[in-house]
């Protein structure tokens, strides 16, 4: 690939980054081979069996229901032939759960396995099961009205396919984003052309401030959150009984193209409303529940509520393990309540942009209803608490769902859980400190580490304490005492070994699907080291889309002051086929970026924008880019010392070692 292909593809600190991960070979050791559930485990699985609710069926039915027909290949390739999706890579999930999986979790993927084209009302499909959220299909006059194209071009396509096929050939005629999130946008280009959008052919509707916040998601953080967004779903780790079971509210992301065309329509309030290719629609808006921009959708012809990711099969994150802005609570449980007072008693359905649908008038409010009591009795009692003086530790130790809301399926912690949203609402409010003066100024984890392991008396006591607490089932305990081990000597093999037990224990008993890919994926690192590549998922229209100045913000956050002594200039960067200017002002201990020409710069640089994002990211051989067209006029010597000072762009790192 040439500089100027790989510029305009460049993985930005800017974007969301999904890293390749490469399967590691079965090790030699064996004390470094994955292991059975162990007694404790077994144990453990058996007594979450016994305090499930009673299956009534409902779940099965209502995830049949509608099935019209799926793909006869199961697996999405891209151009290139690669494969994007498997349909079928979780075949093998029948009959009772292995003692390596949490039941609960187990008959959650074997719902969230069904893949296929699927009616829900009179003119109203999804298609489920071809990425890791849901395609909604309305009819129209003309064409298909299409909810949520997936998340990449490869999958959309092939959903699309698949509706033409069994419904009969139609255009697009416009396309709706629910929520700022790329698993709700990113096929678009599967489904529609830029053109027709240009000449008013489609149309492209979104929550307001939508192009903002897709473009932002991650921006400033996208390096520590794709890494850790390795761990959250399992990257590396292949689906099995002792491997990837799915996330909670899907089983993966597909890892084709993810695109972006601009929304057309922005919608803006509660209430309003809109005539699309003919079919009456109204809007819900509920950012600040599970995306910054994010719409809910109701159909009153076919009294169908699509609740895009407000309400799912699962209990969602207020924080999410990848990292993110903590998310409103209260706000998200009077959404829900909104919905029940405006639609639960006008809606015949409730589907969402992930999961199943649920059928019937009394279901929907049962539901909405329902799911709003988890998310109050989160943000609630977690304040009841806090004002109590309790710490977030303390919080979601004690903080246990009410069993009126356990008996709901849908309401279980799949993906988000009690423990980790307590301890986010805790932050939403007061932060991280807990106010324990000893919290204040802790050493970081290495120091601790070291001084821990020392106190207790040296590796071999802790190596020794922390089996007889494995052996008693106490896996959170000894993998506390064997993560200290390990920061304290990353080279101690037996305490590296052990933790990757202690590890791959709790993954299996875990009833989030993201938890238990969190412990396994550092399981998995531990005895085989970090495998991952940075590579990126993004596409032209990513980095088009994001704003100069936010890119810019995102070169500062890598400035290293100590590389410029001190120094004081401005550069300026013009890009002419955007009519931009940006001005950089280095004032010797920090850059400033602004939208505007910086007065006095020691040296401009002129060329298109993505061949200045080949220099301040990629960070290309000058020489290269001015043989493609940059110019560069004044101080080169400043100019390069500036360039000098940026940090290359940050690689994985250490998550379960040091």
């Amino acid at each position: 690939m040439d500089f100027r292909a790989r510029a305009m593809r460049l993985a930005l600190v800017a974007t969301v980054i999904v890293p390749g991960w490469a399967l590691a070979a079965p090790p030699a050791d064996p004390a470094l081979a994955p292991k059975p559930a162990s007694a404790a485990t077994v144990a453990a699985q058996q007594a979450v069996a016994a305090k499930l609710p009673q299956d009534d069926g409902r779940d099965a039915a209502f995830a049949a229901q509608g099935y019209v027909a799926s793909a006869a290949d199961p697996v999405i390739r891209d151009a290139a032939g690669k494969a994007v999706w498997n349909m079928a890579a979780y075949d093998w999930v029948q009959g009772p759960a292995p003692a390596s999986v949490n039941p609960s979790l187990w008959r959650e993927v074997g719902l969230l396995k069904k893949h296929g084209l699927y009616a829900v009302a009179d003119g109203v499909w999804q298609v489920r099961g071809f990425d890791v959220s849901n395609m909604t299909v309305i009819r129209g006059a003309t064409g298909w009205v299409l909810v949520d194209p997936l998340t990449t071009k490869e999958t959309a396509a092939a959903a699309l396919a698949l509706v033409n096929a069994q419904l009969g050939a139609r255009p697009v005629s416009a396309v709706i984003y629910s929520h700022s999130h790329a698993d709700h946008f990113g096929g678009v280009r599967g489904v529609i052309a830029e053109a027709d959008v240009t000449a008013g052919k489609v149309q492209v509707i979104a929550p307001a401030h939508f192009i903002e916040e897709a473009a932002s998601e991650n921006i400033l953080a996208g390096s520590a959150m794709g890494r850790r967004a390795q761990y959250q779903f399992g990257g590396g780790l292949a689906p099995g009984a002792e491997g990837q079971m799915g996330s909670g509210i899907g089983l993966g992301v597909s890892s084709g193209t993810i695109t972006l065309i601009a929304p057309t329509d922005t919608v803006s309030k509660t209430g309003e409303t809109r005539v699309i290719d003919g079919v009456p629609m109204e809007f819900q808006i509920v950012s600040g529940s599970e995306a910054p921009s994010e719409l809910n959708v109701y159909l009153p012809g076919q009294k169908v509520l699509l609740s895009a990711e407000m309400s799912t099969c699962s209990l969602h994150n207020i924080l999410t393990p990848r990292g993110a802005k903590v998310r409103d609570t209260r706000a998200w449980a009077g959404y829900l309540d909104e919905a029940l007072r405006i639609y639960g008693g006008r809606s015949d359905a409730v589907i969402s942009s992930h999961c199943w649908p649920r059928f019937g008038q009394a279901e929907v409010s049962r539901m909405l209803a329902s799911q709003r009591d988890n998310y109050r009795v989160l943000h609630d009692q977690t304040l009841r608490l806090m004002n109590k003086g309790e710490t977030p530790a303390e919080i979601a130790e004690q903080l246990v769902q009410p069993a009126a809301i356990a008996a709901d399926w849908f309401n279980h912690g799949y993906y988000g859980t009690y423990s980790h949203n307590a301890k986010a609402v805790y932050q939403f409010y007061l932060g991280w400190y807990d106010a324990v003066p000893a919290n204040l100024n802790p050493w970081p984890a290495v120091e601790h580490a070291k001084r821990l392991v020392g106190a207790i008396g040296g590796p071999a006591k802790v190596l020794a304490q922390a089996k007889a607490a494995m052996k008693a089932g106490d896996y959170r305990w000894s993998s506390e005492l064997l993560s200290a081990a390990v920061f304290a000597d990353p080279a101690n093999k037996a305490a590296r070994a052990l933790l990757a037990d202690s590890y791959e224990q709790q993954g299996y008993q875990a009833e989030s699907a993201i938890w238990r890919n969190q412990f396994l994926a550092a399981a998995s690192e531990l005895r085989n080291g970090r495998k991952s590549s940075a590579t990126s998922s993004q596409s032209q229209d990513m980095i088009a889309a994001v704003p100069t100045q936010l890119l810019l913000d995102s070169v500062a956050t890598r400035l290293d002051p100590a590389k410029l002594a001190g120094r004081r200039m401005a550069i300026n960067l013009v890009m002419p086929e955007r009519k931009e200017t940006a001005g950089i002002e280095l004032t010797g201990t920090a850059m400033l970026a602004r939208m505007e020409q910086a007065p006095g710069a020691a040296a401009t640089l002129t060329a298109p924008r993505r061949l200045l994002l080949g220099l301040l990211f990629l960070k290309l051989p000058l020489a290269q880019l001015e043989a493609a067209g940059l110019k560069v006029e004044g101080d080169r010597a400043a100019m390069e010392a500036w360039l000098a000072a940026l940090d290359p762009m940050p690689g994985a790192f250490n998550i379960a070692e040091p």
